[in-house]
C-alpha cells in the first residue's frame, strides 16, 4: 500500500528530499508519489508541514 498526496500540498519540497526510494517527484500542481517506487516507509508523512501525505 502506497502513499499518496492529496491536495493540501503546498510544494515545498521537503518529502522529495526524504525519500529513500526517489519515490516522489513535483508535478503540475503538487509532489506526487510513484506507488511502484514507494515502500511505504512514512518517512516522507514525518517531515509534510501541511499533513498532505496519507496511506492509501
Amino acid at each position: 500500500m502506497a502513499y499518496f498526496i492529496n491536495e493540501d500540498c503546498i510544494n515545498c519540497g521537503s518529502c522529495e528530499d526524504i525519500c529513500p526510494n526517489g519515490a516522489i517527484s513535483s508535478g503540475d500542481d503538487q509532489y506526487e508519489i510513484d506507488a511502484e517506487q514507494c515502500t511505504d516507509c512514512g518517512s516522507c508523512c514525518d517531515v509534510c508541514p501541511v499533513d498532505a501525505i496519507h496511506p492509501k
